[in-house]
């Protein structure tokens, strides 16, 4: 039976897409635009984090991405609004994810040293539920089939349910760099004496740094061992573990519980955004009948809220140890 939202969609754009394409990309939008709103809300500096955003969404996630599907690593899906050959919902998606991730950690004890392996811990588990969904979300546009997300793999390619196992690194790495080199940018700021014309400079400085790190032989290093192994070798499942396991160790290690401030309503986003995008990927997986990947995606979004959940209930213990 075809689904009349399909037809609509025809109608509207010139290159038709799916509707659970569409439905996802305005998740997406919304999500972006409600992180705004507590961006502005919450921040002493809302114009500088503002453009830090900017900074990380244009000048580095997106050429980052258009260069990848240039070099023929994966290609996407027509999307409600494009970067290129990008959908605009992938770097929303991520800087979500980073900005709610560091208003997360703020809250903890943990060193700024420590941040960023964990906010690349927070980007990996929401695409272990987003990669395996869009692959298989198939649908005919222009001429062609394709996938929301299409990935470009050799069938020997040690993969993750057809995706590449250094994708779910990747996510690791692109999120690393960004907040190690906002980190470092936030420091030179603050050094400044909060100089305007630092905070305007400095964003797009940072991103430009950690673009170029995203493109230089560490990657390739931090994703399979390169130069020693080969893309698609099973040292990408070595890699994965080591970056799974450095987050874990630090938690378990040196954060242990700690807190240093409680949530307030201004915490809002911390806990918006991982949940609707997570039951967004589980509601897409079970009504496209997608059950292979029903398991790894319940999984990424139990992980997450557990983690979430653990760091609530210790916020909310230092409430009643304060009392």
């Amino acid at each position: 039976m075809v689904n009349p939202m399909t037809n609509i969609l025809d109608y509207i754009f010139i290159e038709p897409f799916s509707w659970t394409w569409l439905v996802q990309d305005i998740i997406a939008i919304l999500l972006s635009l409600f992180v705004l709103v507590y961006i502005i809300r919450r921040n002493k500096h809302p114009v500088v984090l503002i453009l830090e955003a900017f900074a990380f969404i244009f000048l580095y996630a997106s050429i980052y991405e258009n260069a990848a599907v240039t070099l023929g690593l994966y290609s996407f899906g027509r999307s409600l609004v494009m970067i290129g050959f990008v959908p605009a919902s992938v770097p929303l998606i991520e800087i979500c994810v980073l900005i709610t991730s560091f208003w997360l950690l703020e809250k903890t004890s943990l060193p700024n040293w420590t941040k960023p392996p964990l906010i690349g811990l927070f980007g990996m588990l929401q695409d272990f539920s987003l990669d395996p969904l869009a692959i298989r979300q198939i649908y005919p546009t222009t001429g062609i089939i394709s996938g929301r997300w299409n990935w470009l793999i050799n069938s020997t390619d040690v993969n993750i349910l057809n995706v590449p196992v250094y994708n779910f690194s990747g996510w690791m790495l692109i999120m690393f760099y960004g907040s190690a080199c906002l980190l470092i940018g936030r420091w030179w700021y603050r050094k400044s004496g909060y100089r305007p014309m630092v905070g305007i400079v400095y964003p797009f400085v940072s991103m430009f740094a950690a673009l170029l790190l995203m493109i230089s032989p560490l990657s390739n290093m931090l994703l399979w061992l390169g130069p020693v192994f080969q893309k698609g070798d099973f040292s990408e499942w070595i890699m994965l573990g080591f970056h799974l396991l450095i987050p874990a160790a630090i938690l378990v290690f040196i954060w242990r519980g700690r807190m240093t401030a409680h949530f307030t309503a201004n915490d809002l986003p911390i806990f918006v955004v991982p949940t609707v995008l997570h039951l967004s990927d589980i509601y897409f997986t079970v009504i496209g009948g997608y059950r292979e990947i029903l398991w790894i995606v319940l999984l990424a979004g139990f992980a997450q809220s557990a983690l979430l959940l653990l760091i609530y209930l210790r916020g909310r213990q230092l409430i009643r140890e304060e009392i």
